[in-house]
């Protein structure tokens, strides 16, 4: 319920959310309960609206937040320093499926997308240059360059090298979790061309690397293997190139249904309107494209921790529920293995924010999702098999876990944040803002602002602006973080490096 300075999320919430600054004495009417503020509270953070002794859960979207560290009464800012969180370490689940009815009407829009020979659809035609280990990274660049500057990009998206600094001195997951993400990047439907580039003598080795690629187009996919080149390697990266860079500049958009669009969700610098703004937003667009028979895609399986019954119920089957156990379960044991607790979150800007436990950004973050049912769960650097709404196993980490989004197939991720971000991944990474302020401070960064939400816009009508606005991306129209050139990738890594 909006009020003229704060807002009650859920009507069994305990605190409210300030929409201004509160100063020490100001007088606030809640539920027809008038409440004296207890100290100066900034703008986003939480304000107790019912006194709270020592351990009393604190609640916030309907859900526990955390408990009261000590006595509190109402009017009190609530934060990190009198708020603690519930977590602990595994837990068992029980499945209690919900199914509620999206009640979307499918419609008939489209988008403008390049439908490759396999059938998937990418929403930029590009061409990728992709080392297969750390050591050919300069080759790699030097290349894009030398193409870019000889074809100024005529028929073609953009050119770009995908940098990184794996590919040997690695074993078991994190060798497989390498090469997994390779070969999706390769694979991947926003490039109409990519060449494979390796130095010959690394644990990825070329030809058990390009193997994982399957029944692949050569016309479209080729390898250079840097030290069985005499002579000059980046003239043979060249002839190549020029081949591929041939092919790729004759592709041409055509209308595609949103049935073939798929989007990651994911929030960074997060703050106390994030849960208000921007993710309900995209939980809304998320929904819309499901609708429509399309796919969105939530990770950061860590920034699940406390809202994560919520997932599970939604899935579509028993054996998806355990699946996402799973995926819960063995993501605390990872942060346990390493002698972390499993609410070691949210970061300093987050608390700055107005978000004080994991469980205040889990249920916050969750939205993002809307409310459609699970239809698959993934493993780190799997493939997208099945449409809907899917959950994917990465960390919270921005670029790691974006990285992972588009490497499973998504061709744009949607990234809300309320303390702002300029970076991006190997697809267009659309930043939604969750307040104006943000939004007039970055535009440089921010693709579309949703603290319009809080100023009396409604959704609906933001929502269909959200729509236009990434249909104009998935048709050509470029992302902040494309006009800046900020575009890199990263690969999750847990191991020894020998």
């Amino acid at each position: 319920m909006k009020q003229s300075s704060f807002i009650k999320i859920n009507p069994a919430d305990s605190v409210v959310v300030c929409l201004r600054p509160f100063t020490k004495g100001e007088q606030i009417d809640v539920d027809g309960k008038s409440i004296t503020v207890k100290q100066d509270t900034p703008v986003g953070h939480k304000l107790l609206i019912t006194d709270a002794p020592a351990g009393t859960d604190i609640i916030k979207y309907g859900y526990p937040i955390g408990h009261a560290k000590e006595n509190l009464v109402a009017g009190q800012w609530v934060n990190e320093n009198n708020l603690k969180t519930n977590l602990k370490g595994t837990l068992s689940y029980e499945y209690h499926p919900v199914n509620e009815p999206l009640a979307i009407a499918k419609d008939d829009r489209t988008f403008r997308g390049y439908v490759r020979k396999n059938g998937e659809v990418g929403v930029r035609n590009e061409v990728w240059i992709v080392p297969t280990v750390g050591c050919v990274n300069g080759i790699a660049e030097r290349l894009a360059k030398q193409l870019e500057a000889e074809t100024a990009l005529e028929g073609i998206d953009a050119v770009h090298a995908w940098h990184h600094n794996y590919g040997c001195s690695q074993l078991s997951e994190d060798h497989e979790n390498t090469r997994k993400v390779l070969r999706d990047i390769v694979l991947h439907p926003n490039a109409g061309a990519v060449l494979v580039v390796s130095l010959g003598c690394e644990n990825n080795q070329p030809e058990d690397f390009m193997a994982m690629l399957g029944d692949y187009d050569q016309s479209r996919i080729k390898l250079l293997v840097t030290q069985r080149v005499v002579g000059d390697e980046v003239e043979e990266g060249m002839k190549m190139l020029r081949q591929l860079y041939a092919v790729a500049r004759e592709d041409k958009r055509q209308e595609c249904p949103l049935s073939e669009l798929r989007v990651g969700l994911k929030c960074g610098g997060s703050d106390g309107f994030s849960g208000i703004t921007a993710n309900p937003l995209v939980g809304e667009f998320s929904d819309y494209l499901v609708a429509q028979g399309g796919t969105s895609i939530l990770t950061e399986v860590p920034e699940m921790f406390g809202a994560e019954t919520i997932l599970m119920n939604r899935c579509k089957t028993e054996e998806l529920f355990e699946q996402t156990v799973s995926l819960v379960n063995d993501f605390k044991e990872y942060f346990l293995s390493h002698g972390e607790p499993v609410g070691e979150n949210p970061s300093p800007g987050n608390k700055a924010g107005g978000i004080s436990t994991l469980e205040d950004k889990a249920l916050g973050c969750t939205q993002k999702c809307g409310r459609a049912p699970v239809s698959g769960v993934l493993g780190y650097g799997d493939r997208l098999k099945e449409k809907g709404l899917n959950l994917l196993s990465a960390p919270g980490n921005d670029l790691v876990a974006s990285t992972a989004l588009a490497a499973s197939g998504c061709q744009i991720v949607l990234f809300t944040t309320g303390r702002g971000t300029p970076f991006g991944t190997f697809i267009p990474t659309m930043k939604i803002s969750t307040n104006s302020t943000l939004a007039a401070n970055k535009p440089r960064w921010i693709d579309f602002n949703a603290g319009q939400l809080v100023e009396g816009r409604p959704m609906k009508e933001v929502l269909a602006d959200f729509i236009d606005k990434i249909i104009a991306v998935a048709s050509g129209e470029k992302a902040r973080n494309e006009e800046n050139g900020y575009r890199e990738i990263s690969i999750f890594k847990n191991g020894v490096t020998l």
